[in-house]
């Protein structure tokens, strides 16, 4: 069996990684990436050391079900990166493209070792199309390729450039890598960051780590901040597991969104906190002054209650899961939320926390909701908002994009796709395939929850894919 897979990321390394452990008889593998950089994706590629991984080991694995398989790679390495008021090593994300890095280069000598060919093709992939039993793949180069299999792992999208200003003197597009694009700021720069994520989030504290002293404000629609990681307790959740609810599945055929708030209650319940506060607590994320949620969320690092803890672990290990049960109505009411539900699965580390506290008390970074345009005027940027007119000297567009974007590298080649019947899109963004040979792994699948870039979804995604290759061969 040949396999093709297109885009050397993280999802690649977690298919790799399965089918090395699971794949009883050998075949040929071709993995496709134009990028130097393989299977670091564009999120952990080399860049600067305050570009941290904004989530604990535990959540981190790209091993499936091995919740320990990060942490025990990183092991006195984390030494240094450790987070005082977290209790755990956040480390820049160039070093976790080491340990991805690590694991695919480990996965392909075991492969190599079992009989496996495997090539590296240094190449965009532009055209996939069914070709009788088989795909015909072609590269931007012209060459031609087949396989039986084919396994799509681009990564994803870029920041959409809302207010169309691409192409403006001083405005940043994308900000990754933040070595290369910051260097282009004037340190005493007036500076407006579109957004207010965790991608914000790293330009702010990376401007300043550079030394920047112009003022920095973050503009966007919500205001909403990024929840703050609590300190791990070391509790593990009894009834909000996949366990619990595939058997709500079996028992109803279905799972409600009543059915998954019964679990968080019933595991609530267990530690005798207030259910009916702690959600009202979450939709106040909403309304409530950002500055004044996250000087009290730095405060409560330590606050032995599990509500948080609860849903930023399994929004990552169940949520994948249960979402494909959902009825559609019951999706609609959670992407309702979905500020509220992204600010809360995708917290920023408590270092980061503070660095953004402490330029929010000095004064030198503001926030700005309720932003409708910004345009490029004579040589600055103009943005209207709430609080009336403002100037800004450089934009940088930190706009998280949305989930299930099509990256640009690979807009050719899901054009060809759609063409030949081979996938379609999905009503809420992404692809899905249409052809049991071919598996859209990462953040392109359609039909997945809209926290779709977390690791370890991409895990069970690179899971399940892997498992439907070996078992078309039994």
């Amino acid at each position: 069996m040949d396999i093709a897979i297109v885009g050397a990321g993280a999802a690649a390394v977690g298919l790799l990684d399965t089918l090395a452990a699971t794949a009883d008889r050998p075949g040929a593998i071709t993995v496709f990436e134009p990028s130097p950089h393989l299977w670091r994706g564009r999120p952990y590629g080399p860049d600067l050391d305050t570009v941290l991984v904004n989530a604990p080991p535990a959540i981190m694995s790209i091993r499936h079900l091995d919740f320990g398989h990060y942490a025990t790679w990183l092991g006195a390495r984390g030494t240094a990166h450790l987070d005082e008021r977290l209790g755990q090593p956040l480390v820049p994300r160039a070093l976790y493209g080491e340990y991805l890095a690590h694991t695919a280069e480990t996965a392909l000598a075991t492969l190599r070792e079992d009989g496996w060919q495997v090539r590296i093709v240094t190449a965009l992939v532009t055209e996939v199309a069914r070709s009788g039993a088989t795909w015909s793949l072609r590269t931007e180069d012209g060459q031609g390729h087949e396989a039986d299999h084919v396994a799509l792992c681009v990564g994803g999208g870029t920041p959409q450039d809302h207010y169309g200003l691409g192409g403006a003197p001083g405005f940043v597009d994308d900000p990754y890598p933040l070595a290369r694009t910051l260097d282009r700021i004037p340190s005493g720069s007036n500076i407006a960051v579109i957004g207010s994520g965790l991608t914000a989030v790293d330009v702010v504290v990376s401007l300043v780590a550079r030394g920047h002293t112009g003022p920095i404000t973050l503009l966007s629609r919500s205001g909403v901040l990024p929840h703050v990681w609590q300190r791990p307790v070391g509790h593990r959740p009894q009834h909000v597991t996949s366990e619990q609810v595939a058997a709500l599945h079996r028992q109803h055929g279905v799972v409600t969104l009543e059915d998954l708030i019964g679990l968080l209650r019933a595991e609530l319940a267990e530690t005798g906190e207030d259910f009916e506060a702690f959600v009202a607590e979450l939709l106040a994320t909403e309304t409530e002054d950002p500055v004044r949620r996250l000087r009290a969320q730095l405060a409560a690092v330590d606050d032995s209650r599990i509500g948080r803890r609860v849903l930023q672990e399994t929004a990552h290990s169940v949520g994948p899961y249960a979402w494909r049960l959902l009825p559609e109505p019951d999706r609609l009411r959670l992407g309702r939320h979905f500020r509220v539900a992204t600010s809360v699965a995708s917290p920023m580390v408590p270092v980061n926390a503070a660095t953004m506290m402490r330029l929010l008390d000095s004064g030198q970074l503001t926030a700005a909701a309720g932003v409708r345009k910004i345009e490029d005027a004579n040589g600055v940027f103009r943005v209207d908002g709430d609080d009336g007119e403002r100037t800004f000297d450089v934009v940088v567009n930190a706009v998280n994009p949305p989930p299930s974007a099509i990256p640009r590298g690979a807009g050719q080649l899901v054009t060809a796709l759609l063409a030949d019947g081979s996938a379609e899109l999905h009503p809420a963004g992404g692809l899905v395939s249409a052809d049991p040979r071919l598996h859209v792994v990462g953040d392109l699948a359609g039909g997945g929850p809209f926290i779709t870039s977390s690791i370890a979804g991409i895990a069970v995604q690179a899971a399940r894919a892997a498992q439907a290759v070996v078992a078309a061969r039994d």
